[in-house]
C-alpha cells in the first residue's frame, strides 16, 4: 500500500516533514522519499528501505533539505517523489494507489507524444503515469480529474507546487487523506497518527474524490467531494495503526467493537484470550471483554529488531521473518486452552507455523478468532497483499479442493453461514490443525465501522466493488 504526508509552514518545515513521513512508516516496506521547494529549487532524495528503516536512511539527508513546504512518501510499489515541469509549471508529487490499466494507458500516452523513463523489468513508474496524466490538463484540477476519468484500480495524491500544495483523494475514497492544522501551518496525511506529537489537530477528512490547495496560512477547496465512497475495510482491521482515524472512527475502538462483538457470542471453552501481535491487539481486547474471560499475553512480538512490518521478497523468507517475529510464553500457554485473535488469514502459512509452534509449547487446545470474513477475492484497488494467483489465498484452493474449480459458487462461500460458507470454514480449520476457527461476519466488519455498508469497500470478502 504506502501512506504521504505533506507539510506547508509559516518557517522552515523540514524536522516536521521528516517526522510526519516517519509515521507512515507502517503503511509499506519497499520506497521512501522526501522533497522540498525553496525559492523555486526543490530538492529531493529516495531510498531503498527494504532492509532498514526510514530514519536511518533519511537522517543523513536532512541537511540537504530547506523551506516552508514539502512532501514526503513511504511505498511499497514505486520510486518517488518524481518532479516534473510541464505546461502546468513545476511540480514534484507523491501518490498512493494502484493502476490495473497502466500498459493500456502507456499506449495511448505515447501515441500522444508522451515519454516515459526506462526503469527495471520494463515496468512503469506508475507516479510518472500519473503525473503524464495531470500534464494533459489545462490546470490542475482538470488534470487530477483526468486521473480519476482514466485511472482502473485508485490513487489518492500530494502535488508540491512552489508556493502551495494541492491534496487530492481517490475518487471513491479508497485511500485516506486526513488534514491537520496548528498555528502558522497545515498539514496533509494518510495516517493521522503523524499529527499528535507535532502539534496539529484534525481539521478534517477529505471527501471522495475531493481535491484541496492548502499554504500556511489556510486551505481552499478546488473540487467538491463525489456522493460514492468506498473506503478500504482493511484500514481498519489491519493497515491501520491504533491511534489512527478515518471518517472519524478510531481504528482501536473498531477492533475493540469488532472483537466485543464475536466474543459476546462465543460459548467455547477457553482459560484465556491472546493476540497473534500486533493488528490482533485491539480485537483480542475487546474478544475478552465480550466473553468475560482474561486477556493475557500467550505470544509476544520482539520488538527490538522487528518494531515495523518487514516483508522479504521470497515466501520461504517472509515464512521465516514471520516465525521470529514471535515468541510464545510457554508459561502461559502450558495445559491451557486459549483463543487466539488475528486480523486476517490470506495463505495461511505464517499462521499455519504460529499455530504449531502454540502446541509445541504446551497450549493443550488453539482456538482462532479471525477480525474479518474470509479473503474470497483479490484486492484490486490498494495491492492488500502480494498474491500473484487467486489460488495463492487458502479460501481458493479449498473452494477448488471441494469444487474441483477455484472460481465456482464464490457467492456462496462468501455469504456467512451458508452450507458452503461452514464447509469452507472447516476444512480451513482442518488444515491449520487448530481445535476451533470462526471469522467476523461483514456485518460485524461494518457495524464495527460505523459507515453504511454501501460506503466501504469489502471486495475482498464479496466481490462487491467496482472500478
Amino acid at each position: 500500500m504506502g501512506g504521504f504526508f505533506g507539510i506547508s509552514k509559516r518557517s522552515d518545515c523540514v524536522s516536521e516533514l521528516f517526522y510526519g513521513v516517519d509515521y507512515n512508516s507502517h503503511m509499506g516496506t519497499k520506497r521512501a522519499g522526501m522533497a522540498t521547494v525553496n525559492n523555486g529549487v526543490f530538492s529531493r532524495s529516495i531510498h531503498n528501505i527494504e532492509n532498514s528503516y526510514f530514519r536511518t536512511k533519511f537522517e543523513g539527508d536532512l541537511h540537504e533539505f530547506s523551506g516552508r513546504q514539502g512532501i514526503g512518501v513511504i511505498s511499497d510499489t514505486d520510486a518517488q517523489p518524481i518532479i516534473v515541469n510541464c505546461h502546468l509549471g513545476k511540480f514534484a508529487i507523491v501518490t498512493v494507489g494502484r493502476i490495473n490499466n497502466i500498459r493500456e494507458l502507456e499506449s495511448e500516452l505515447l501515441e500522444k507524444g508522451h515519454h516515459f523513463c526506462e526503469h527495471s523489468y520494463d515496468i512503469i513508474n506508475p507516479t510518472e503515469m500519473i503525473a503524464a496524466l495531470i500534464s494533459e490538463g489545462s490546470d490542475y484540477v482538470s488534470g487530477i480529474e483526468n486521473v480519476y476519468n482514466r485511472v482502473k484500480g485508485s490513487c489518492s495524491m500530494l502535488l508540491l507546487l512552489e508556493d502551495r500544495i494541492i491534496a487530492a483523494r481517490d475518487r471513491l475514497g479508497r485511500t485516506p487523506i486526513i488534514i491537520g492544522r496548528k498555528d502558522g501551518a497545515f498539514a496533509a496525511t494518510s495516517e493521522s497518527c503523524a499529527f499528535p506529537n507535532l502539534g496539529f489537530r484534525i481539521e478534517r477528512d477529505l471527501g471522495p474524490g475531493e481535491i484541496v490547495e492548502f499554504d500556511s496560512e489556510g486551505m481552499r477547496q478546488l473540487k467538491a467531494p463525489g456522493e460514492e465512497m468506498q473506503v478500504c475495510a482493511f484500514l481498519w482491521t489491519y493497515y491501520g495503526y491504533p491511534v489512527c482515524q478515518y471518517e472519524g472512527r478510531n481504528v482501536d475502538e473498531m477492533r475493540y467493537e469488532c472483537g466485543k462483538n464475536m466474543g459476546s457470542d462465543d460459548d467455547t471453552d477457553a482459560d484465556f484470550v491472546s493476540a497473534i501481535p500486533d493488528s490482533g491487539i485491539g480485537m483480542a481486547l475487546g474478544y475478552a471483554e465480550g466473553k468475560k474471560v482474561p486477556y493475557k499475553r500467550g505470544i509476544v512480538k520482539y520488538t527490538p529488531t522487528w518494531p515495523r512490518s518487514f516483508t522479504p521478497s521470497t515466501q520461504e523468507r517472509r515464512e521465516l521473518v514471520a516465525k521470529m517475529k514471535l515468541i510464545p510464553n510457554k508459561s502461559l500457554l502450558r495445559d491451557r486452552k486459549v483463543i487466539f485473535c488475528d486480523d486476517s488469514i490470506v495463505r495461511g502459512t505464517q499462521l499455519r507455523d504460529n499455530v504449531s509452534d502454540l502446541y509445541e509449547s504446551g497450549a493443550r487446545e488453539v482456538h482462532m478468532r479471525i477480525s474479518c470474513p474470509p479473503l474470497i477475492y483479490p484486492c484490486r484497488f490498494l495491492n492488500f497483499t502480494a498474491s500473484k494467483s487467486e489460488l495463492e489465498l487458502i479460501t481458493r484452493r479449498v473452494i477448488k479442493e471441494l469444487e474441483g474449480d477455484h472460481d465456482r459458487n464464490l457467492e456462496e462461500y462468501a455469504a456467512t453461514g451458508s452450507e458452503k460458507y461452514r464447509r469452507m470454514v472447516e476444512t480451513i480449520r482442518e488444515q491449520l490443525g487448530i481445535d476451533s476457527l470462526q471469522f467476523s461476519s461483514i456485518e460485524n466488519v461494518v457495524s464495527s465501522i460505523g459507515l453504511p455498508k454501501c460506503k466501504i469497500c469489502t471486495h475482498c470478502f464479496d466481490g462487491s466493488s467496482h472500478d
